[in-house]
């Protein structure tokens, strides 16, 4: 067996029992504070003695205290001790410091984000956020992303965390100032094949899977004006230039305000909001937020 060096460290589970025991002057207040038994801070005690050759207490009364050999090893695993947790500390801190990179949609960012950063701000102070928008589909990597707020579906990429805030519902919406609104809103779903269809494609599925949702045969839709983007989509509609298609969540302040009206209401899809993360990323401001998120879309 190879003899031990003289520069070898002891377990480091001695050394915090021994600096715990000689810094209290007693072995039950070391246990207690270690979240250990009695016997097992004596245990560990009794091995780093026989391994150093010196014994490292002295009775004192009914308790103990460092003999001069313990008084050294006091101060030199305090002082290591403490520059490993203030070391820790400062690890800890830039993330807790550093801004959380959130990625989304355009049209997530301006319609939906932006309006409710008030909200976020005053509940979650500790969390500074920098939104980052996303036009196309998001990397397989989330590169220069802690997350990404986005309406998808599964199957999702095998590496990600999703976390799953809210079933995605969308509906038809326009403006009660469009041409013919009132007369529109009174009828039937069918009504819709009489009309240009304000579209995008970056969901052009949209208008088909509502239309399926609802037992209508798509094929006889017609569309009309087509968008690059949802946010244009959503701006067309509110002013009064056709019927779009849209999340329920993107049109609320819309439809409560009366800018926009749905006659027929929201069905539920198979998407969802969905809150992301890539390469088991684990930072504890993800589920903070996605709780946050969860109950916003909740209202």
């Amino acid at each position: 067996m190879c003899a031990m060096s003289d520069h070898a460290l002891p377990s480091l589970n001695a050394l915090r029992a021994f600096e715990a025991a000689a810094r209290l002057r007693s072995v039950s207040l070391a246990a207690t504070e270690l979240h250990v038994t009695h016997g097992a801070v004596s245990r560990q005690l009794r091995l780093l003695e026989e391994e150093l050759g010196l014994a490292l207490f002295e009775r004192d009364g009914r308790g103990i205290r460092p003999s001069a050999a313990g008084h050294r090893l006091l101060e030199a695993s305090s002082a290591a001790f403490a520059q490993i947790g203030n070391c820790v500390a400062a690890l800890r801190r830039p993330q807790r410091d550093e801004a959380f990179v959130l990625g989304c949609p355009g049209s997530i960012l301006a319609r939906w984000m932006i309006p409710r950063l008030h909200n976020l701000q005053r509940d979650l102070p500790q969390l500074t956020l920098h939104l980052a928008a996303q036009e196309g589909d998001f990397a397989p990597r989330l590169d220069g992303l802690d997350a990404a707020l986005m309406l998808g579906q599964a199957p999702w990429p095998e590496d990600w965390q999703v976390h799953i805030l809210a079933t995605e519902r969308i509906g038809p919406v326009f403006s009660p100032t469009m041409p013919g609104a009132d007369e529109l809103a009174r009828l039937p779903l069918h009504a819709l094949h009489d009309h240009a269809l304000l579209h995008t494609r970056s969901r052009p599925q949209a208008w088909p899977t509502w239309a399926a949702l609802k037992g209508i045969d798509h094929q006889h839709l017609r569309y009309g004006t087509g968008f690059e983007h949802l946010y244009y989509l959503l701006e067309a509609a509110v002013a009064g230039l056709g019927v779009a298609i849209a999340p329920q969540p993107l049109v609320a302040g819309e439809l409560a305000s009366g800018r926009l009206i749905a006659p027929w209401g929201f069905v539920d899809t198979e998407g969802c909001w969905a809150l992301c993360t890539a390469g088991g990323r684990e930072d504890p401001r993800t589920a903070m937020l996605a709780n946050w998120l969860e109950k916003q879309l909740a209202r």
